[in-house]
């Protein structure tokens, strides 16, 4: 059995008085507070798979980087650079331990957007035989626009943006498919042509709006024309009472002030007979908006928003806004659409709200940086509310005074009469944006654009809607 000094006790005492006593005379750590910003987002190019983040420590020292989504993207740990993997969102954290002066920096983060080139893929084959009409479907995996192109003409014809491809002779058909410089192709057999019989029921009826409110385009994904040509096309509106022949595709139908809350079925007709109505289609027409909000400490940019919707004038909704949003702070001296801001992408439209502003109805529609609407702060202290109402919490970020999740957004008004009409005064003072992205931010506030007819205030820096322009895309 081992035993232990009786003097033991006493010399470990005095040890650690000793110890102790000299700490009390050493360094002291001073642990001083810093704080970690990121330079603007990069906005990496279609297909760019590699760019580089930068962010600072407010003391100085080094900062070091990590991926918080490593299944889309990696980053060097020292340099930034961000390697994407995949299409989407990656978010890169910046992180500085500190020092003996410096206590450790809160964590910073910094979204960045990445649309790789992907593959074309095809759906499945259609079925088809000679005078017959049917759509091919490809889609590109970065979610990029695809064109058609029929490499045999002599058995069919594709129309370049829907694929509804004409059977023209018997023989193989050869569609190819482009997104950019990816390209696919389907090859099918183009059949005898059968019967003689009247044509089958159209498939796939849908409109768009024409050259106006009071006018639709109608199509077809496809008929099964019975072995002889299809000679006319007649559309019957639901609930009855409009409708339209033409001898080819699209048919205009006419209305008498709005096509809104009309949808439209379609017969085909060639030598033998009429085909039984397609199921009615809904009016659908996809537009393109630019909304500006004059920035008068930011001159000569402005904070400019580019983005797209789609409008269902026979269901009345609207879905889809999405763009980006040039960020006034950033950039040169040469203004939008020349410009070289940072833009910030907008891609979760979140909130559709039904008004009447000004005798006209429609929507006050909001798409969102994040999956999520809080934006700015909602502690009533600082007139916070729903965290993100615009001209609420004083423009102070989400969670202030805690880390900023930065989220940014931008509110369009949608005519649901004519979207291409020009918005009077009282619609545009319903626009609002806030961007609270690094490139948005004086300090703990954002920068907001609203006007005190609409919101009860002008943006943080004075920004103010100006300007909505809403076309056909």
């Amino acid at each position: 059995m081992r035993t232990r000094h009786p003097s033991f006790p006493r010399l470990a005492s005095a040890l650690l008085a000793v110890a102790l006593s000299g700490c009390s005379e050493g360094a002291r750590i001073q642990a001083l507070p810093q704080v970690i910003t990121f330079a603007p987002a990069p906005r990496p190019a279609v297909g760019q798979s590699t760019v580089t983040v930068s962010a600072t420590a407010s003391s100085g020292l080094p900062v070091r980087y990590a991926s918080r989504t490593p299944a889309s993207c990696a980053v060097d740990a020292t340099s930034g650079q961000v390697t994407a993997s995949a299409t989407g969102r990656c978010t890169v954290a910046a992180n500085q331990p500190g020092s003996d002066v410096w206590a450790a920096a809160p964590q910073a983060t910094q979204d960045v957007d990445f649309v790789l080139a992907g593959v074309v893929t095809f759906g499945p084959a259609p079925v088809m035989g000679v005078h017959d009409l049917a759509t091919v479907i490809a889609e590109e995996s970065s979610g990029r626009p695809v064109t058609f192109t029929s490499t045999t003409p002599v058995a069919c014809a594709v129309d370049a943006g829907s694929g509804l491809v004409s059977a023209i002779a018997e023989g193989p058909c050869t569609v190819f498919a482009r997104a950019g410089d990816v390209v696919a192709s389907l090859t099918f057999p183009i059949a005898a042509p059968s019967g003689p019989a009247a044509p089958g029921a159209p498939s796939g009826a849908v409109a768009s709006a024409g050259d106006g409110p009071s006018a639709a385009l109608v199509r077809v994904g496809g008929v099964r024309a019975g072995g002889l040509p299809v000679t006319g096309w007649e559309v019957a509106s639901v609930p009855p009472g409009l409708g339209a022949t033409g001898v080819t595709l699209p048919v205009r139908v006419d209305c008498p002030s709005s096509c809104a809350g009309y949808r439209f079925s379609v017969v085909a007709r060639n030598a033998v007979g009429a085909s039984p109505p397609s199921a009615p289609g809904d009016l659908v027409t996809r537009y393109r908006v630019v909304a500006t909000f004059h920035e008068p400490d930011t001159r000569p940019n402005d904070s400019i928003f580019v983005g797209t919707f789609s409008l269902n004038a026979s269901a009345g909704e609207v879905s889809g806004l999405r763009g980006e949003l040039g960020e006034a702070m950033t950039g040169g001296p040469v203004p939008y659409p020349d410009d070289t801001m940072t833009w910030l992408v907008l891609a979760h439209p979140l909130s559709a709200i039904p008004v009447t502003v000004d005798g006209a109805s429609g929507w006050l529609v909001t798409t969102f940086r994040l999956d999520a609407t809080a934006t700015f702060t909602s502690d009533p202290r600082f007139g916070g509310t729903d965290g993100w109402a615009p001209g609420s919490g004083s423009g102070l970020h989400a969670g202030f005074p805690g880390a900023n999740p930065g989220n940014a957004y931008v509110r369009i008004f949608v005519n649901a009469g004519d979207p291409t009409a020009a918005p009077t005064r009282g619609q545009l003072d319903r626009l609002a944006y806030a961007d609270c992205a690094p490139g948005g931010m004086m300090g703990a506030t954002c920068m907001t654009g609203t006007s005190v007819a609409g919101y009860g205030t002008v943006g943080t820096m004075g920004g103010q809607p100006v300007a909505q322009v809403t076309t056909r895309d």
